[in-house]
């Protein structure tokens, strides 16, 4: 199969017939082997009837339905885990991403070796409320992650090489991320396309401002795992190292002022009237928390399932590996209840 579009939604009935019109002519023209997944995230109106009407029209179109909504990063992760064509492409469901792009980004991943294409909406029918926080955001997320070509992180419209989406895990709030956690996972060609921003035709965004201030920490979160991930101890034992070195030497040095004052005839304080004394204390006792937190951090990636799990791109040869039982994520994503399409009217309630 040569594409699997995935399409998160929530409250789009209004919009899902004419973005899978638009989205099979797009395949007809270009003669696609393809699929469409269309991820219902626990809508309150009709969407999921929609898809059902749409399934039984056109077996190409296909859906899971959650019980209750859960966001768009799981819907993102059932999607990537249910597709099947070579190259994965995302979009929103409310018509703001063309499918006239998705030729384009097919032929970037399929004939210019990209591992992952992000679309960039260059203008924008947004309000400056809106706009201005996103290219703050765009712009630190950029310097965390080290990936510069990047215009706009969390851009709907992408296309992926199935290699990438078998090998990442999208949870949380993460969706906004998907590039950082392809390059975290070895997927370093990533690049970019000026797509078209197309304003919204039905309904009103399901996104609030909130968002911006759980993507810094989602991306503080990133960072941080990449980094320090499978090594805690290199960040909490050197930093509770630090501060309980600095403390120790406070105190020293607090202590021989008091005996330099005494021998010398000067008047002086005890040590436990100087202030400095109590920060130098709490700076150790806050060394020695950190230290012991970098420890319990190594017992516990020692006793991880996929503590000695690697991404590999290739082999030659025959070569013997004894094996290692699969990781179990199944405890970091909400758990879904999923239910199938069947077979339909529009109409059927």
């Amino acid at each position: 199969m040569d594409i699997s579009v995935v399409v998160p939604l929530y409250n789009e009935a209004e919009s899902l017939p004419e973005l899978a019109a638009w989205i099979e002519r797009v395949m007809d023209e270009n003669g696609f082997d393809y699929e469409v997944l269309f991820i219902n995230d626990g809508s309150t109106d009709d969407s999921w009837q929609v898809i059902k009407g749409l399934h039984e029209r056109n077996h190409r179109l296909k859906g899971v339905s959650f019980r209750r909504n859960y966001g768009k990063s799981p819907a993102l992760n059932t999607g990537f885990e249910r597709a099947q064509g070579n190259v994965i492409i995302t979009m929103d469901a409310d018509l703001q991403d063309s499918p006239d792009e998705i030729p384009a980004l097919y032929r970037m991943i399929t004939q210019e070796g990209y591992d992952l294409v992000s679309g960039w909406k260059k203008k924008r029918y947004d309000p400056l409320s809106k706009t201005i926080p996103t290219k703050l955001f765009n712009a630190t997320a950029r310097r965390v992650s080290g990936i510069h070509n990047l215009h706009d992180f969390n851009c709907g419209l992408k296309a992926y090489r199935k290699e990438v989406v078998k090998h990442i895990e999208v949870y949380g709030d993460m969706h906004r991320y998907v590039p950082y956690l392809a390059k975290n996972a070895g997927f370093t060609r990533i690049g970019e396309k000026e797509v078209k921003h197309r304003p919204r035709k039905y309904g009103t965004t399901k996104f609030g401002l909130d968002r911006f201030v759980n993507g810094y920490l989602d991306l503080l979160t990133l960072w941080f795992q990449a980094k320090f991930g499978v090594k805690p101890m290199h960040f909490f034992g050197l930093l509770g190292s630090l501060m309980f070195l600095l403390g120790f030497i406070a105190v020293i040095l607090v202590g021989a002022l008091k005996l330099y004052n005494m021998y010398s005839g000067n008047s002086y304080r005890l040590v436990t009237d100087s202030p400095y004394f109590y920060l130098a204390l709490t700076s150790m006792l806050l060394g020695t928390q950190l230290f012991l937190t970098g420890f319990l951090g190594e017992l516990v990636i020692r006793h991880s399932n996929d503590r000695n799990q690697y991404e590999i791109g290739e082999e030659t040869g025959d070569i013997g590996t004894q094996a290692i039982a699969p990781s179990n994520h199944d405890n970091d994503l909400p758990q879904v209840i999923i239910e199938p399409v069947k077979k339909a009217s529009i109409d059927e309630p």
